[in-house]
């Protein structure tokens, strides 16, 4: 069977009809979505600054006089009357939503009936390939986002010469217009709206509105270059192109946001010179070159990790078809690997240094009013985007992320002080382009949620435990953390009844309890995820200034502070309490699994040393099944993770199954139930990229983990992939890890030390390498081999599994 078919592409026997059919591209900055059409082919066009809205101040300097009132009716047990207040008087405006730039619609001439049709998306190569053959010659499109020319190209190639006759125009959703430069150039120049209400928000009489001078602007440039035949533009502006014999076109795109210091602004820009000059330097390139320089800086991400289980017949199938297989039941373990490729795939092509993070949908989107915004949901779907990034060996890929982290930070020190007089930096569940820290409008169950700052935070430690960058660390990511830390200080306040530490106004990220008086609530003190994130904090910026040997009465006072935070506590079902209260929940199934975010993402929860509480957490997660939960796929995606942290393979894999079965497109793309407040309509499926990420994420955590002291081995394998092999993954402390296994227990490990230093490995076996008087084996209480050894910088470790009968 082939290696390559069945791990790292996507490939089908049938145009895409529909959105989520197409195939995407993209180098960070650009996206597009491929089709694979014949004689008419569409590639959605996007563009990662083309966004709703205009610089403005959205914090609401009315909020921090109702602080007070607030936390005195949480602390009466009026915990409705303070959602009320909170709803009335503490939030802001609707935040702005990312837009589409527009769409390339090509038609391509004289072609009769087809057939062998084939489009494919290679995920080694970021290559999107369409070939059919017509009367006999065979006809094949290639299409690809390149990152070291940033253009989007699109080559033809056909097997007899002059047969390339094409029809190509451009078109947008947004205010524009097209014109054409010579007879093989289109310019598409258009302007944002000035506002775009969310698409949940219905029966808005003006949900789009444009406003003279405050939208951004953009434009698209389209080259054509071709050998043989004649291009000419006709009288709709359509540059049409006979007989050639060689054909591709390149496209460039540029918009007038701006990044200037602390702000975001809608700069003076001349655009079409921009345009124009990657057009240029793209056009002293042949086909050929653009084509190699792209493969070759793809490649050198993708190649970083491989992942390989064991194959089908399943595996042969088309994508959709293999993926209706899997749904029916069928066994095809290597579709996981598949997935897990496209996962790392999609993050490499939606972040790259220099563009902005990726939102709900990646780079991808084509509607002028997408779901949630398609911007930045920073209490849980953002975050999730990035939990492959460090794991998967693709840190730069994380960088988007940590910078848009600190430049939030900046925004988000004027909200801290506005809205609740505190110092530090604080961001709230929804953030887009203009960095709006402040809470957005709507409801308190998900708009009032101060703890964002103390979230992310937790990404820019996460890098350094990575990469052991101490300049990193010391330059960008500990004032960040210690800002956001000094908010948690000043938003604690003392509870009344314990005397502890506590957080009120609190919500729990989208979920609700129900009142003494029956009713469904979000608002009360304590939650335990702002208990958690805070404790994460609070720690991670201890070991920080203990690192980097400054700050010492700081982490005093952080160390007192978490001293007398409220401790986490556990119910009366045995489960996790999701707030200070055991409060029955309104929705028992609920999706989001905030209360569980010390056992994963964070590393509060560790099975192995805190057994009640990961026991709790186990009891948290059966009772959210029980009632239905995960079943959108980011909330799958998140209890994959969980349940691997658990070090349960099979729960984790039956999470992925229900992810593959409930809420996957043909496309490969995650779906999300459409759902306003608690009514969903599963008719009406959206793409959500965090399900995507997430499950990624969990694949490589149930095969590797590291955040306890020790990197711990094959944690979580399930019955289903009892044979495989993984290389590249990457583990704290800068080690590179690559493991092969064969019905269920590891073979052989390799270890590559990137910093040196001591390296302590947890495994099922008992490891050893040729120099075995260097190793520290230890057999644990709990029936696991602990080897520990001391590396190099650059050194290589490659341990075999010693048989004990």
């Amino acid at each position: 069977m082939n290696e390559h078919s069945t791990s790292h592409t996507l490939w089908y026997t049938k145009k895409a009809s529909q959105w989520v059919e197409a195939l995407p591209i993209g180098n960070g900055r650009l996206g597009a979505m491929v089709y694979g059409g014949t004689d008419q082919e569409r590639i959605d066009l996007n563009e990662d600054t083309l966004w709703s809205g205009f610089p403005r101040d959205t914090n609401n300097y009315d909020a921090i006089r109702h602080l007070n009132s607030a936390r005195e009716l949480v602390a009466n047990g009026d915990f409705r009357s303070s959602e009320k207040l909170i709803e009335r008087h503490m939030l802001g405006p609707w935040h702005e939503s990312y837009m589409p730039l527009g769409s390339l619609l090509i038609q391509q001439f004289g072609l009769s009936e087809e057939e062998n049709y084939h489009r494919e998306l290679d995920l080694q190569t970021g290559i999107s390939t369409t070939s059919f053959m017509s009367e006999g010659i065979i006809y094949k499109r290639e299409t690809f986002v390149s990152m070291p020319d940033q253009l989007v190209i699109v080559g033809f190639s056909c097997s007899k010469g002059g047969k390339l006759s094409l029809g190509i125009k451009l078109e947008s959703l947004l205010h524009s217009a097209v014109r054409s430069r010579g007879n093989k150039e289109l310019i598409l120049k258009g302007t944002c709206p000035s506002h775009v209400e969310p698409n949940y928000i219905e029966d808005h009489p003006s949900p789009i509105l444009y406003e003279e001078g405050r939208g951004i602007r953009f434009e698209a440039h389209l080259r054509v270059f071709t050998t043989g035949g004649s291009c000419t533009v006709n009288g709709e502006g359509e540059i049409e192109i006979r007989e050639a014999d060689t054909l591709y076109m390149c496209l460039a795109a540029s918009t007038n946001f701006s990044e200037s210091g602390k702000e975001r602004i809608v700069a003076e820009k001349d655009l079409s010179r921009v345009c124009r000059q990657k057009l240029n330097e793209g056009s002293v390139k042949t086909y050929a070159e653009l084509r190699g320089r792209h493969v070759q800086d793809f490649r050198s991400l993708m190649g970083r990790v491989n992942l390989q289980l064991e194959e089908t017949e399943s595996s042969l199938l088309p994508t959709n078809l293999r993926l209706e297989a899997v749904r029916s039941g069928a066994e095809d373990p290597q579709f996981a690997a598949l997935y897990f490729h496209y996962g790392r795939y999609l993050l490499m092509s939606s972040s790259r240094p220099g563009s902005q993070p990726t939102t709900l949908q990646g780079i991808w989107n084509r509607e002028l009013r997408p779901p949630w915004g398609s911007n930045w949901t920073t209490n849980i779907n953002v975050q999730m985007n990035y939990w492959l990034a460090e794991v998967c060996n693709l840190s730069e890929c994380h960088e988007p992320l940590l910078n848009w982290i600190h430049r939030l930070s900046l925004e988000g020190r004027r909200t801290a002080e506005i809205h609740y007089g505190c110092r530090g930096w604080t961001a709230h569940h929804n953030v887009d382009l203009w960095l709006d820290s402040s809470p957005a409008n709507g409801q308190a169950v998900w708009a009032f949620w101060p703890m964002a700052g103390a979230w992310l935070c937790a990404h820019l430690w996460e890098h350094y435990l990575y990469t052991l960058d101490r300049n990193y660390l010391e330059e960008t990511a500990y004032p960040v953390m210690k800002e956001a830390a000094l908010f948690c200080l000043d938003w604690l306040i003392r509870d009344e009844t314990s005397g502890l530490l506590i957080t009120s106004p609190s919500t729990s990220p989208e979920n609700k309890f129900i009142t003494e008086e029956g009713e469904p609530c979000a608002v009360a003190k304590a939650s335990t995820l702002d208990l958690l994130l805070i404790r994460q904090l609070f720690q991670n910026c201890i070991a920080a200034a203990d690192l980097l040997e400054k700050d010492y009465e700081y982490s005093v006072e952080l160390q007192d502070a978490l001293s007398q935070l409220f401790p986490l506590q556990i119910g009366g079902r045995g489960q996790l309490q999701e707030w200070a209260e055991d409060f029955a929940e309104w929705e028992p199934g609920h999706r989001h699994l905030s209360h569980l975010y010390g056992l994963f993402p964070g590393d509060l929860i560790q099975i192995e040393r805190d057994r009640e509480l990961a026991a709790a957490c186990r009891r948290s997660l059966e009772l959210r099944m029980e009632h239905g939960g995960g079943y959108t796929g980011w909330s799958c995606a998140w209890n994959m993770a969980l349940w691997a942290r658990l070090q349960d393979g099979e729960n984790a894999h039956h999470c992925f199954t229900q992810l593959l079965r409930s809420s996957t497109f043909a496309n490969l793309f995650d779906g999300h139930p459409y759902m306003v407040d608690t009514r969903i309509d599963y008719s009406k499926d959206i793409f959500q990229i965090d399900g995507n990420f997430g499950a990624t994420a969990a694949i490589a955590e149930m095969l590797l983990q590291s955040h306890t002291e020790a990197i711990h081995l094959l944690p979580a394998l399930p019955e289903q992939w009892s044979t495989g092999k993984v290389t590249g993954l990457k583990a704290r402390g800068g080690f590179i890890v690559g493991m092969k296994w064969s019905g269920g227990k590891l073979l052989l490990a390799s270890i590559v030390s990137l910093n040196g230093g001591v390296c302590r490995i947890r495994s099922k076996e008992e490891l050893s390498f040729e120099d075995y008087s260097r190793m520290d084996v230890k057999v644990l209480e709990d029936g696991y081999y602990s080897v520990v050894f001391t590396t190099e910088p650059g050194q290589r470790f490659d341990l075999k599994a010693i048989s004990h009968g």
